[in-house]
């Protein structure tokens, strides 16, 4: 599967659960389970990818200040929940973390301090759409990891320290590089 039919999934996905009832992973599970098992795993391959670019000190600074904190696992989460806002915010973020000052996600919640952290930008339950729909229809949750590292057998092996960038976790630092999300979100306080 390539990057353009990965994003058309999602952009699709995306269209129908902002029509529909159902939550954005539940309609990616269906979607995916109707795929053939070979797809299921190369959508996690591009998924993964995705989500690795995400992973920098600037993308978790915005994450923080999102979510008023970011654990480790909640990063995870922030990353997956970028990628379920389709091709245009990914790559925007990517490109300028401090550009998800203008996502409405973002403006509601610094609008109206009795909301929690956005739960669609901290989307869990997207991380695992691949491993769900391979369950799905093979009936048997470790086949899906199985299948993967046949992929992949040592993904990690040789793998270089990732280059996040410049941490930067104190707040005037913060306020310099995504100067937008911060003046966006001290509306909060």
């Amino acid at each position: 599967m390539d990057i353009a039919t990965f994003w058309s999934i999602v952009e699709a996905v995306r269209a129908e659960a902002d029509r529909a009832e159902d939550a954005f992973d539940e309609i990616l599970v269906r979607e995916l389970a109707g795929r053939p098992p070979g797809e299921i795993l190369e959508f996690q391959l591009r998924f993964d990818e995705l989500h690795d670019a995400l992973y920098r000190w600037d993308v978790w600074a915005a994450a923080y200040l999102i979510g008023g904190g970011c654990s480790d696992d909640s990063f995870m989460d922030f990353r997956a929940g970028v990628i379920s806002l389709g091709r245009e915010w990914y790559e925007r973020v990517v490109a300028a973390p401090d550009s998800l000052a203008d996502h409405p996600l973002v403006v509601e919640h610094a609008q109206d301090d009795s909301l929690d952290r956005p739960e669609q930008l901290f989307y869990e339950e997207v991380n695992y759409v691949a491993s769900r729909a391979y369950e799905r229809i093979a009936g048997d949750e470790d086949a899906f990891y199985e299948a993967l590292n046949g992929l992949q057998p040592d993904a990690d092996a040789g793998r270089a320290e990732e280059d996040m960038g410049e941490d930067f976790d104190d707040a005037a630092l913060m306020a310099g590089r995504l100067p937008r999300l911060v003046g966006c979100l001290s509306q909060r306080a």
